[in-house]
C-alpha cells in the first residue's frame, strides 16, 4: 500500500513539474508554484518634491540558480507625465528607505555597498545616475532624514571593546539580553563635517524632524529590546541645538508613526487606544509644546470600525489617513475640528498601506485581487486613481480564479468578514476541498487584494481547484477597538468560533465538502492550526502549522515579547491562572488528534521558539492517531526569508493539503519526504 501511495505522490509531483514546463512553453495558463520566482512587486514609493516623478523599489525574487538568499530590491524611477520608467539600480542589490534631496535632483536611499562598511545612506543623481555616499558613519544607519545642510540619523552605539576582544580570541559566547546596544540619534553637519550625538542612555526607535529643522519628535524607550519596541516607546521632543529632551505625551502601550503639521505646531501620531489594545490603529493630534494628558486628546478613530494604518497632513488643519476597514483600505480626509471624516476612495478600489502626499497628489504601492503591488497615484481634488507602473505583464495571459469579499453571520449574530478565493474551475452545485488560511497576530487582517504568496497559497491553491478562505476573526484589526478586544484574555475562544462558523457557512451553502477541510497559517495562524489538529480534530482533514504555538505555558517563557503578550493578549501571568493558559494549549489535546499535521519552523525563531514545533511533533507522534511531520528551516526566523525555503514551504504545504484533502488517499500514509524541485 505504501508503494502505491508513493507512486501517487510522484505522479502529483510530476504533474506540478509538467505544469511548470507547460507554462514556460506557453501551453499552460494557470499560476504554477514555479512562477513564485517571477512575481515582481513594488515596495516603497517616494514622491519627488516637484510632483513630477516617483522613485520606487521593486522586489525581484532571487532565482533558484543563484546563491540562496532573500529577494533583491531594485531602484526604479517613473516620470509621471510620460510614464517612462528608468531602472537606476538593478541586479543583485538591496535598496531601501527611499527619499529625495531637498532640491529634488537626487534620490536618497540606504544600502550595503562596497563604498563603506555596513548599511549607509547614499544618493543617486537622476540625470547622471552617479551614486554618492552621503556620510560614512562608524555603524550602520537605521533611519535618516536629510536637511539642506545636515543629515539627522539613528545608529547603534559602537560595540563594547571587551566583547570585540573576546570575539577575536574565539570566545563566541552570548550573554542573553545583556549585549544589546542603544540606538542613538545623531546629526551630521555637511559644512563642518562634524557629527554630534543627541541622545545617550535611551533608544530612539523612530523619529520625525520638524519643518523648521529645530525639533525632533522621537519614539524613545529605555532599552533596545523587542518588547521595548512594542510596548515602551513614548513620544519626546529633542532640541537639535541644545539637545534638551522633553516628554511630549505619555502615550499608553503601542506607538506607530508620527508626522509634523506644516507649521510645526502640531504632531499627529498613531498609537493604541489604551495599554491593553493590541492594534496601533488610533489617530491623535497633540500641540507642540503640549499641556494636555493623553486622555484629553481626541481619538479620531474612536467608535469607528476601522484601524488607521498611515497618515499625513494636507494642510495645518486637515489630515489625510488610510485605514483598514474590514477587508478594504480607504483613504480619508479629516478636518481637525470636524466631527466626521470624508472618505476619498471607495472600498475595493485598491489595497495599500503607507502613502505619501505632495501638493494634492497621493502616491503609494497598491495591489488588487488580479495583480501584485504597483505604483498608484490619487489626485485628492479630482479624486482620480491611476495605476502608473506595469510590472508582471505575463500575468495578463494567466487565468486567475474569482476572489471576493465574503461576509457571514457568527453564532452570536456578529457580522464577520473575510476573503474567499474560488477554485479556478468552479461549477455551481459542486462541492470542493477547502484550505482555511489564518492570519497571524491576531492583530492583523486580510485585505481583498493580491493574496498569493509563498505562505498564503491564494491563486496557487485555486489553480488546483481548492477554495481558500481567509477570515478576519474577532481580535483582528480593521473593525475598531471593541472588535479587537474580544480576544483579550480569551485566546481561541470567540475568535476561533468565528473561523468555525465561516467554514460551516461555506459547507451549508454547498461550496465545501465537510470531509475535505484543511487549515493552516503562520504564527498565531499556526497556533489556530495546532488547535484545529488537536482540540477540534474531528473537523479537519489536514493541518499545516508554521512557526506556531503548541504550549502557551512554555511559549510565554521563551518568547522575545513576554510583556507585549502579557499586556495586550492575556492580562495575567502563568502563575496567576495556570490552568487557563494550559487549557488554551494545543498539546493538552494532542492525544486525541486524528488530523494529519505538517509542522514547519525556523531554527532561529525568537518570537515563537522552535521548541514549540518540537513539542507538538513529539506529542502527536507519541499519542496522536494520524501522520505527523516536522520540517526545520535552518537559520530562518519567524517566517522564511531564503528563496529556496519559501519555495519548499509552498510546494510542501500544497502537497500535504492535496494529499489529505483527497478522501481516496489512505489516511494512515504520509507523502514522500523529499520533493522534486
Amino acid at each position: 500500500m505504501r508503494t502505491t501511495v508513493y507512486k501517487t505522490i510522484c505522479l502529483a509531483i510530476a504533474f506540478w513539474l509538467s505544469g511548470s514546463m507547460a507554462f514556460a512553453s506557453g501551453n499552460d495558463n494557470t499560476l504554477t508554484p514555479s512562477k513564485l520566482f517571477e512575481l515582481e512587486s513594488v515596495g516603497e514609493v517616494a514622491l519627488s518634491p516637484s510632483n513630477e516623478a516617483i522613485a520606487y523599489t521593486v522586489t525581484v525574487p532571487r532565482p533558484m540558480d543563484h546563491k540562496p538568499g532573500s529577494d533583491y530590491r531594485e531602484l526604479h524611477l517613473v516620470n509621471l507625465k510620460s510614464k517612462e520608467v528608468t531602472k537606476l539600480i538593478t541586479g543583485e542589490v538591496s535598496v531601501f528607505s527611499l527619499g529625495w534631496t531637498p532640491n529634488g535632483k537626487a534620490i536618497t536611499f540606504r544600502a550595503n555597498r562596497p563604498e563603506a562598511s555596513g548599511t549607509q545612506v547614499y544618493k543617486i543623481d537622476i540625470d547622471s545616475q552617479e551614486v554618492e555616499l552621503i556620510h560614512k558613519h562608524s555603524s550602520s544607519v537605521s533611519q535618516y532624514h536629510l536637511l539642506e545642510n545636515a543629515m539627522v540619523f539613528t545608529s547603534l552605539n559602537d560595540d563594547d571593546p571587551t566583547r570585540v576582544e573576546l570575539r577575536e580570541k574565539g570566545f563566541n559566547i552570548e550573554i542573553f539580553e545583556e549585549e544589546w546596544r542603544h540606538i542613538n540619534l545623531y546629526i551630521h553637519d555637511f559644512a563642518t563635517n562634524e557629527t554630534r550625538q543627541l541622545t545617550k542612555d535611551v533608544t530612539v526607535f523612530d523619529f520625525a524632524v520638524s519643518p523648521n529643522g529645530k525639533l525632533v519628535a522621537a519614539a524613545i524607550a529605555p532599552q533596545n529590546l523587542v518588547d521595548d519596541s512594542y510596548m515602551f516607546k513614548r513620544i519626546h521632543t529633542i532640541d537639535m541645538e541644545s539637545g534638551e529632551i522633553v516628554q511630549l505625551v505619555d502615550n499608553p502601550g503601542k506607538l506607530g508613526n508620527m508626522v509634523w503639521s506644516p507649521d510645526g505646531k502640531k504632531l499627529a501620531f498613531r498609537s493604541a487606544s489604551k495599554l491593553e489594545d493590541s492594534v496601533v490603529g488610533s489617530l491623535f493630534v497633540v500641540d507642540v509644546p503640549n499641556s494636555k494628558k493623553f486622555a484629553e486628546l481626541r481619538n479620531y478613530a474612536e467608535g469607528l470600525e476601522m484601524s488607521i494604518i498611515d497618515m499625513t497632513w494636507k494642510d495645518n488643519s486637515t489630515l489625510l489617513f488610510a485605514a483598514e476597514e474590514g477587508v478594504d483600505i480607504v483613504l480619508s480626509e479629516q478636518k481637525l475640528k470636524a466631527k466626521a471624516r470624508t472618505a476619498l476612495t471607495n472600498p475595493g478600489d485598491v489595497v495599500f498601506r503607507r502613502f505619501q502626499h505632495v501638493d494634492g497628489l497621493v502616491a503609494f504601492a497598491g495591489h488588487t485581487p488580479a495583480h501584485p503591488t504597483e505604483v498608484f497615484t490619487f489626485g485628492v481634488k479630482g479624486k482620480k486613481l491611476e495605476r502608473i507602473t506595469q510590472h508582471n505583464p505575463w500575468l495578463a495571459n494567466v487565468k486567475l480564479a474569482k476572489q471576493r469579499k465574503f461576509e457571514y453571520e457568527a453564532r452570536d449574530g456578529m457580522r464577520i468578514e473575510g476573503v474567499l478565493v474560488y477554485p479556478l474551475n468552479f461549477q455551481e452545485g459542486q462541492s470542493y476541498p477547502l484550505i482555511t488560511y489564518i492570519h497571524g497576530g491576531p492583530e492583523a487582517a486580510v485585505q481583498n487584494g493580491w493574496t498569493t504568496n509563498y505562505s498564503t497559497w491564494g491563486q496557487f491553491a485555486a489553480a488546483r481547484d481548492m477554495f481558500v478562505f481567509m477570515p478576519n476573526y474577532r481580535a483582528s484589526s480593521g473593525r475598531g477597538v471593541d472588535f479587537t478586544m474580544v480576544g483579550y484574555g480569551d485566546l481561541v475562544g470567540v475568535e476561533y468560533n468565528d473561523v468555525l462558523d465561516g467554514i460551516d457557512n461555506l459547507i451549508e451553502i454547498g461550496y465545501v465538502d465537510k470531509n475535505r477541510v484543511g487549515l493552516g497559517g503562520g504564527s498565531y495562524g499556526g497556533y489556530f492550526a495546532a488547535w484545529s489538529a488537536t482540540k477540534h480534530t474531528e473537523r479537519f482533514a489536514a493541518s499545516v502549522v508554521f512557526v506556531g504555538i503548541s504550549n502557551q505555558v512554555s511559549k510565554r517563557n521563551t518568547t522575545d515579547i513576554p510583556w507585549e503578550d502579557y499586556y495586550v493578549h492575556w492580562g495575567f501571568w502563568n502563575h496567576e491562572n495556570l490552568e487557563k493558559v494550559w487549557g488554551a494549549s494545543p498539546i493538552k489535546y494532542a492525544h486525541q488528534s486524528k488530523t494529519p499535521t505538517l509542522i514547519l519552523h525556523g531554527t532561529h525563531d525568537p518570537r515563537i521558539h522552535p521548541e514549540q514545533g518540537l513539542q507538538l511533533y513529539r506529542a502527536l507522534k507519541l499519542h496522536g492517531e494520524a501522520p505527523v511531520r516536522l520540517v526545520w528551516y535552518p537559520n530562518e526566523g519567524h517566517g522564511n526569508r531564503i528563496n529556496l525555503n519559501r519555495y519548499d514551504y509552498l510546494l510542501r504545504t500544497l502537497q500535504w493539503f492535496e494529499y489529505y484533502l483527497n478522501p481516496e488517499n489512505p489516511r494512515g500514509e504520509i507523502p514522500e519526504k523529499y520533493l522534486q524541485y
